[in-house]
């Protein structure tokens, strides 16, 4: 296994946490000392409350500066306000979007760190043409201006990623599967098994180790991204039969896909710092709260907590299995202790039906 200096890509992360920090970006985690603290809190998520009820696949979610998040649905293409008290109201359909029979349909969200400024909203989706990354206005009650920012990225009826997320720096962050062609994970030239970062008119941001979107490559189906207090970009990835992972994902590295599945001792590829048989967890999403990732977990059924220590994953434990089904998003309240949970039983691989799924906040106690 490579050995790499970590003193460079350290000293950038700081930097960036410290950005973060004064620009309001990134909240100092209580007991975590902030940007610059190692002691966790030692919390655990509490009994699941449930906040809205009758969802149909809710897969992605993003926070308002008011407190309120949009949420997606996968299958019907619809964007949704949901209020803390639990009142849902729809605010338009996404144009353009298709299903797969699958994986695929209007997937993440991600509310611009501006938007109150430039009323900017971006979604991940599938289109007849393949997935892509579009922008759009929300003016506070209605979506509109409609901009394809990102497109040529390969579809599937499985593998399409589809997480995307504001990080610390500014940047947005997109999650893209190999679409069931695995040697495209490899392949530099291809959007494809990669996280990609960019500018919020979808150029390339500045730093990218390639001059290109690709900020990491080597990755199967990532569908979660967070980052800790110190800026660190962690990432959830579903594996094929062997093992699911969490990594920490750096600029520029290769994390093995289709070469190696977990761990393994194959020059030039990053390890995991944790994984699990597949039975056990298939991550949709991450969040970071109290010095831990929770990982959302489909398959498993259940919440993963992973302790984090720095650059260490501690021991996880598990909490909800088997309770709700399947677990496909995780946020962080903003201003709180508290985590948001969806579940999506009403997809292909769920026993519910159509508006079986539910929004849950989950208290760290």
């Amino acid at each position: 296994m490579r050995i790499r200096t970590r003193a460079a890509r350290h000293t950038t992360l700081t930097a960036v946490a410290a950005t973060a920090l004064a620009a309001g970006l990134l909240a100092s985690t209580p007991g975590t000392g902030g940007a610059a603290g190692t002691s966790a809190l030692a919390s655990e998520p509490g009994t699941p409350r449930t906040v809205s009820a009758g969802w149909s696949i809710p897969w992605g979610l993003s926070w308002l500066p008011d407190g309120s998040a949009l949420i997606t649905e996968r299958d019907s293409f619809k964007v949704f306000t949901l209020t803390q008290d639990g009142t849902k109201t729809e605010i338009g359909e996404v144009p353009d979007v298709v299903t797969t029979g699958g994986e695929g349909g209007l997937l993440s969200i991600a509310v611009s760190p501006s938007w109150k400024t430039d009323h900017y909203v971006y979604v991940m989706h599938t289109a007849d043409e393949g997935n892509r990354i579009a922008r759009l206005t929300f003016d506070g009650s209605t979506l509109g201006d409609y901009k394809v920012l990102v497109d040529g990225i390969k579809k599937n009826t499985y593998h399409n990623g589809g997480r995307i997320k504001f990080g610390p720096d500014g940047y947005l962050y997109a999650t893209t599967g190999d679409a069931r062609e695995s040697d495209l994970a490899q392949d530099k030239n291809s959007l494809n098994g990669k996280i990609l970062r960019m500018t919020p008119d979808g150029k390339p941001a500045p730093g990218n180790p390639f001059d290109s979107l690709i900020y990491s490559y080597g990755h199967r189906n990532p569908q979660g991204i967070t980052w800790d207090a110190q800026g660190r970009l962690w990432e959830g990835e579903l594996g094929n039969s062997k093992y699911d992972e969490l990594n920490l994902i750096e600029p520029g590295e290769n994390y093995g896909w289709p070469k190696c599945e977990g761990e393994c001792s194959v020059s030039g590829m990053t390890n995991p710092k944790r994984q699990w048989p597949v039975a056990e967890a298939s991550p949709s999403a991450v969040a970071y709260a109290d010095g831990a990732i929770y990982m959302a977990a489909l398959r498993g059924e259940r919440l993963w907590r992973i302790p984090v220590d720095g650059t260490t994953a501690g021991t996880p434990k598990a909490y909800y299995t088997n309770d709700y089904g399947r677990l496909r998003t995780v946020e962080s309240v903003p201003g709180t202790n508290s985590l948001w949970l969806t579940t999506t039983n009403a997809d292909n691989n769920g026993d519910g039906g159509p508006g079986s799924d539910k929004v849950f906040q989950v208290d760290l106690k």
